[in-house]
C-alpha cells in the first residue's frame, strides 16, 4: 500500500512539474490560416470551413453544420520551437460514442522525417475544461528546425486556431508539401467517423503515403449525390474527383441520382476523371438480416449502374476499396477503426494512381 501511495505521489509531482514547465514558457501565437492550409476543397470566408453556406444553398441543418467542420484540413509550417501548443475558439463541438475526442475536437501533428511523415503528437481540450485554454500537442523536442503538418478537428467548427511556439523561436509557412488537387466527396467513412485522431482518415493516410493531395468533403450520413452538393463540386478547382457515393443512399436513390450527378460534374469539368468507389462491407450485416439485405441491394445497384456508367461516359471509373481484416477492423459494425482505414487507403492506392497517371497526375 505504501509503495502504491509513493508511486501516486511521484506521478502527481511529475504532473505538477510538467504543468509548471509549460507555465514558465513564454508563447507567441500564430493564426493557422496565416501559415499554409492544405486539404481545403474551396475558398471560404472562414478559412476553417469547407463550404461557404451563405453562397451555397439547399443544405439541411445537419449538412450545413457538417460542411463547416474542418475535417481534412491541415496546416503546414516549420518551427524550431521545442514545444507546440494550440488555442482554439470553437464555433461548436460534436461528441460521439464511436469516435475519439482527439479526432472530433482535437489536433494531430506529424513531422517530416526524410521522405516520411511521422506522428509527433495529438491533443484536445478535456471535457468540461476551458475549451479555449491552450493544449500541448508536442513538447521536449530538440530545438532543430522541423517541418510539420497538423490536422484540424474532424467534427468541430473553429473560428480561430492559434499555434503557440516558444518566444524567440521561428515559425513560418512552408510550400504545400503535397502535389495536385484531387477532391473527394463521401460519407462518414470519408469524414473520418471512428478514427482515433484527425490524421487517420483514409484520405489523410492516402495523401501522406502517396504525396497526392486529397481535398476532403466527407459528410457523415449525407453523401447522397444531392444536386446542391454537385453545385459546390462544380465550382471546385480540382485535377480529379473521387467519390464514396454509394455508402449513404439506398439502391433506388443510387439508380435515380447517379447519371444526373455524373452529367452535372462532366458539364463543369470536361475531361477530368471521376473515380467512384464501391461501398465497403459493414460488419453489422453479419447478424442483422435487414441490414444484410439493404446493404447487398446497394452494392448490387452500384455495380449495375457503374458498369453502365463506365460504358456510357468517358473519364468515369469504378474502384473497390477494402477496409476489413478478417472481420476484425470495425468499431461499431459500420465504421472501420484506424487499421481498417489504413487498409482502405492502401487498397485504393494502386488503382487510383493508375487512373491519375493517365491524366498526367503523378
Amino acid at each position: 500500500m505504501k509503495k502504491m501511495l509513493a508511486i501516486a505521489a511521484a506521478l502527481l509531482m511529475a504532473v505538477a512539474l510538467h504543468s509548471q514547465e509549460v507555465k514558465d514558457v513564454n508563447f507567441v501565437y500564430t493564426e493557422a490560416s496565416d501559415l499554409t492550409l492544405i486539404g481545403k476543397i474551396i475558398d471560404t470566408p472562414n478559412p476553417y470551413h469547407r463550404v461557404d453556406t451563405v453562397k451555397y444553398k439547399g443544405f439541411t441543418k445537419g449538412e450545413n453544420t457538417q460542411v463547416r467542420c474542418s475535417s481534412g484540413i491541415a496546416v503546414a509550417f516549420r518551427t524550431d520551437s521545442r514545444i507546440i501548443t494550440v488555442s482554439t475558439e470553437y464555433g461548436f463541438q460534436d461528441f460521439a460514442i464511436n469516435t475519439m475526442p482527439l479526432a472530433y475536437r482535437g489536433y494531430d501533428l506529424y513531422y517530416k522525417d526524410g521522405g516520411d511523415w511521422v506522428w509527433a503528437g495529438a491533443a484536445a481540450p478535456k471535457f468540461k475544461a476551458d475549451q479555449s485554454a491552450p493544449v500541448v500537442v508536442a513538447r521536449y523536442m530538440d530545438g532543430s528546425m522541423k517541418e510539420f503538418i497538423m490536422y484540424l478537428p474532424i467534427y468541430s467548427e473553429e473560428y480561430s486556431v492559434k499555434i503557440g511556439t516558444e518566444d524567440g523561436s521561428v515559425i513560418e509557412a512552408i510550400a504545400p508539401p503535397f502535389r495536385h488537387r484531387v477532391a473527394i466527396f463521401g460519407s462518414s467513412y470519408t469524414h473520418g467517423i471512428s478514427c482515433s485522431r484527425a490524421g487517420m482518415t483514409y484520405p489523410a493516410q492516402f495523401t501522406r503515403h502517396t504525396g497526392i493531395q486529397l481535398l476532403s468533403l466527407g459528410c457523415s450520413g449525407n453523401c447522397k449525390m444531392q444536386p446542391y452538393f454537385a453545385d459546390v463540386l462544380a465550382d471546385v478547382d480540382a485535377d480529379a474527383f473521387i467519390f464514396d457515393a454509394f455508402s449513404n443512399p439506398g439502391a433506388k436513390m443510387i439508380e435515380e441520382r447517379l447519371f444526373p450527378f455524373i452529367e452535372r460534374l462532366q458539364d463543369a469539368h470536361p475531361g477530368v476523371p471521376l473515380i467512384f468507389q464501391q461501398t465497403i462491407y459493414r460488419e453489422s450485416r453479419n447478424v442483422n438480416a435487414r441490414t444484410d439485405s439493404t446493404e447487398q441491394a446497394k452494392i448490387d445497384m452500384a455495380e449495375k449502374m457503374m458498369k453502365e456508367a463506365c460504358r456510357k461516359y468517358k473519364d468515369v471509373y469504378f474502384v473497390h476499396p477494402n477496409a476489413s481484416a478478417a472481420h476484425e477492423s470495425s468499431v461499431d459494425g459500420t465504421h472501420p477503426d484506424d487499421y481498417g482505414y489504413y487498409l482502405w487507403a492502401r487498397s485504393i492506392e494502386k488503382p487510383v494512381l493508375r487512373i491519375l497517371r493517365k491524366y498526367g497526375i503523378k
